[in-house]
């Protein structure tokens, strides 16, 4: 790769994109002839092992551990996991046991991790050749259309709910909420109960409820969720319960799924395609992955966490103190980040929905100074992509959400493909970029959810 980035982010002159910075290293470490092998392997649940190869330089300095320690981050909210194997040189396995620690830089990343999967986060040090054989699963997920069902997106700002028959929606309806807020599960309970009863009231009868959200869940369990961070922690199983207590309450088949996922699945259907990364920019950054054999893998892929920029100063994550990662960079929130740079002020107290409103009315006006944000991101796009694409086998990228609704959206494509061509070619040329229609990229995710569930026979 080149020695610097062609293209420079207007509004983030500093960004250092992470494929830049991790193919320059890569690269740098064969062309000394001092590379040696690094696998690192992530367990997660029922012995599942996901490994990634790479190259490192034998004898360790700042930019290796960097590199590796990156590298392990994305690997880990990508792909989940509660054990990872380093199998390597014993300084760099040393140092990520020791940042990925309840006492370490990861503590965060670390407690995640442990009420995700149920077990005790850890870390291994071995040699390349004692870190186990790749096990990995596959899913089929959705599409199913007969019948009368109901599907739910829950969001941080608002939810919406379909009620469809036979794969066409026949009511939609999108719902403002402040989940993330609400330390009473039975807000989260009742916001979502109301909202089925709603859209029952539109079909004949519920054969089905399929459900998208952000977070962790496992078994129509939320493991971890932001919409519920407000919850005590004596309370949370409580609020853990809500999808199975709906589930209950229906006698109906139900399935959720992250809400990543279901973008994937929702761009499956609408395109007919397989091979599916979907990335929806809302209030946070969610992203799923659908294989080439258009299967469901149960990664994590929780992407709002996985690093995409390596400048040291870059903005810093409220949630998980980090920095450089993709909430910050694919959302309401890189929106707001960069309206200072922008020169575009607004009152304070006006929460991130509304402040990304009055960019997309700026927009509309021609003002120069929202270019600059939707362009900003696009470049951010165009290399994020590029970095995906080292850890995903993609053809297709779906690319939705509210910050890519309008004139500013068209903006942040035209601009990643722009990156993708001039600084990626050979991705270019097999990775299509899609964005759904106005109508598809609001309630598309619940129509899909819609479709998780079998009937029963």
């Amino acid at each position: 790769m080149k020695a610097k980035p062609s293209f420079i982010a207007p509004l983030d002159p500093d960004f250092q994109p992470a494929v830049w910075a991790s193919r320059n290293y890569v690269a740098a470490a064969k062309t000394t002839g001092q590379a040696v092998p690094l696998v690192l392997g992530l367990e997660r649940e029922n012995g599942l092992i996901s490994r990634f190869e790479t190259m490192v330089f034998s004898h360790p300095d700042a930019a290796t551990l960097r590199y590796v320690e990156r590298t392990v981050k994305f690997l880990l909210w990508a792909r989940g996991g509660w054990n990872i194997y380093v199998g390597g040189p014993k300084a760099i396995g040393e140092f990520i046991r020791k940042t990925y620690s309840a006492r370490g830089a990861r503590a965060f990343d670390c407690g995640l991790m442990t009420a995700a999967y149920g077990k005790q986060f850890q870390v291994v040090v071995t040699t390349p050749g004692k870190v186990p054989a790749s096990r990995e699963m596959e899913v089929a997920a959705g599409g199913h259309l007969k019948g009368c069902r109901i599907g739910f997106d829950l969001g941080a700002s608002d939810y919406k709910i379909s009620a469809v028959i036979n794969g066409e929606a026949i009511f939609t309806e999108e719902t403002p909420w402040d989940p993330k807020n609400q330390s009473n599960p039975e807000y989260h309970y009742h916001h979502i109960s109301a909202g089925l009863h709603r859209a029952a009231a539109h079909l004949p009868r519920v054969d089905a409820i399929g459900g998208s959200s952000a977070g962790v869940i496992v078994d129509n369990e939320i493991r971890v969720a932001s919409l519920l961070r407000a919850i005590a922690k004596n309370n949370f199983p409580k609020a853990a319960g809500i999808f199975k207590r709906i589930q209950k309450e229906w006698n109906v088949p139900a399935l959720v799924m992250n809400d990543g996922d279901v973008t994937a699945l929702a761009g499956a259907l609408s395109l007919h395609k397989k091979g599916m990364l979907g990335l929806a920019m809302g209030s946070s950054q969610a992203a799923g992955f659908m294989n080439r054999r258009g299967r469901i893998t149960g990664w994590l892929n929780e992407l709002a966490f996985a690093p995409v920029d390596f400048n040291p100063k870059a903005a810093v994550d409220e949630w998980s103190g980090d920095r450089g990662v993709g909430a910050l960079y694919f959302s309401q929130q890189a929106v707001n980040k960069l309206l200072p740079a922008a020169k575009i002020s607004l009152p304070a107290k006006m929460g991130l929905p509304e402040r990304l409103k009055e960019v997309q009315s700026l927009m509309t006006q021609g003002d120069g100074r929202a270019a600059k944000i939707y362009e900003t991101i696009g470049i951010y796009l165009g290399y994020s992509l590029a970095h995906y694409a080292d850890f995903y086998d993609f053809r297709d990228g779906l690319i939705l959400g509210r910050v890519t609704t309008g004139e500013g959206g068209d903006i942040v494509l035209a601009k990643a493909r722009e990156v993708l061509k001039t600084e990626f070619p050979e991705l270019a040329a097999k990775i299509a970029l899609h964005v759904p229609d106005e109508k598809a990229r609001r309630i598309g995710q619940a129509v899909a959810a819609a479709s998780l569930p079998e009937l029963k026979k």
